[in-house]
């Protein structure tokens, strides 16, 4: 009867011990998220209760398990295996804990800041940071799980001989991977694309959605996903319309006669910005800006406070200023001249030639003699 009461109340204890201490640990860090709702701090930590817990019910079963008397004779691989529970759960712990603490600080500093520009970079910084955060505690967990088998611990001594030798040969074998990994730090901490900036690469535009250590993900304006190595914004030229801020100036051109009314249609520019909410009201223009023998160039100027907002600025602009013309003013729109040119004053005319009139005898058939 010992030898099933054991066990149950060992094991059964420990969970249930687990259980407790996690209910009432998450009960105080509610009420704490209660009465600091300033910060996400709480409710962040919160969500690290499933390795929490983890974490107590292994290192309670690790300690009680040799009372438990319970498979004695696999004791050191379900002690090992308990082990290796512990440490993955305590790193899973590690990671959660950091990630809470950098997403406070950082929601804190975009609270108090209020460049959009100095957020994103911050935000891109913390980003990278919390992946090589996570990476080097994975790395520490592998190592700490691996020296808990004996023939790992034997052999610690010849790896970290060899360890020059492993690793020369490891940077020549991943050298595009480590030249993006540095080139990804480079991006973060130099400032040079950031989350949610408007880029321009390849010919495409959209906004930079995700930033690894090796990769960086730009989502386009019809929803596709270009993926390409952070080498390449260190290595090539590429446009940033978010660098410096995000405000935008745009142009939208108009191909109109020559009589095209110019004060009229900047009096209408007006008006349709000032109804048009992605306008930010900074600045616009209308102006003649190239001219042709049929036809001139009409350049309207307009911004806005972001490259989404100026999409529709442009449309819009175009849209009704040419609908304005059609309806108002349609002798404004191009068209091919068929008449003859108008010649200055005091230019001769050339002489007409007449035309050749036909003769009424040249074509009435002779008339014929009078009967008798």
């Amino acid at each position: 009867m010992e030898n099933i009461l054991r066990p149950l109340i060992v094991i059964g204890g420990s969970v249930l011990l687990t259980l407790i201490i996690g209910w009432a640990t998450d009960r105080l860090m509610r009420k704490a998220d209660e009465r600091h709702s300033e910060t996400p701090l709480w409710d962040l930590l919160r969500r690290a209760r499933v390795p929490y817990q983890l974490v107590l019910c292994a290192a309670l079963l690790r300690g009680s398990y040799d009372e438990s008397k319970l498979l004695e004779e696999h004791k050191v691989a379900v002690g090992r295996v308990l082990t290796l529970v512990l440490i993955g759960a305590a790193a899973w712990l590690a990671i959660r804990v950091a990630a809470a603490v950098v997403e406070t600080t950082y929601s804190r500093y975009a609270r108090v800041h209020r460049d959009p520009a100095r957020v994103r970079r911050v935000r891109t910084q913390v980003t990278l940071i919390m992946r090589v955060v996570a990476a080097v505690v994975g790395v520490v967990a592998v190592a700490a799980m691996l020296l808990t088998f004996p023939a790992f611990r034997a052999a610690g001594a010849s790896l970290l001989a060899s360890a020059g030798i492993l690793g020369i040969v490891a940077g020549v074998a991943a050298q595009s991977t480590l030249s993006n990994m540095f080139a990804g730090f480079q991006i973060a901490f130099g400032d040079m694309v950031r989350l949610g900036d408007t880029v321009v690469v390849d010919g495409e535009w959209g906004t930079v959605e995700e930033i690894t250590l090796t990769f960086l993900t730009v989502r386009t304006w019809d929803e596709r996903r270009i993926t390409m190595p952070v080498s390449y914004f260190t290595s090539k030229a590429f446009e940033n319309w978010s660098r410096g801020g995000a405000q935008m100036t745009g142009t939208v051109f108009l191909h109109l006669d020559h009589s095209a009314p110019m004060e009229a249609m900047r009096e209408q520019l007006r008006d349709i910005l000032r109804a048009c909410p992605a306008w930010d009201g900074r600045d616009y223009g209308l102006v003649v800006t190239d001219s042709t023998p049929s036809t001139i160039e009409v350049r309207a100027l307009v911004t806005a406070k972001d490259a989404d907002d100026l999409w529709t600025v442009r449309v819009t602009v175009r849209e009704q200023l040419i609908a304005w013309v059609a309806e108002q003013h349609p002798y404004a729109l191009p068209r091919v001249n068929a008449t003859d040119a108008a010649l200055p004053p005091g230019f001769p005319v050339p002489a007409r030639i007449p035309a050749r009139r036909t003769h009424q005898h040249d074509h009435q058939p002779a008339a014929r003699p009078e009967r008798p």
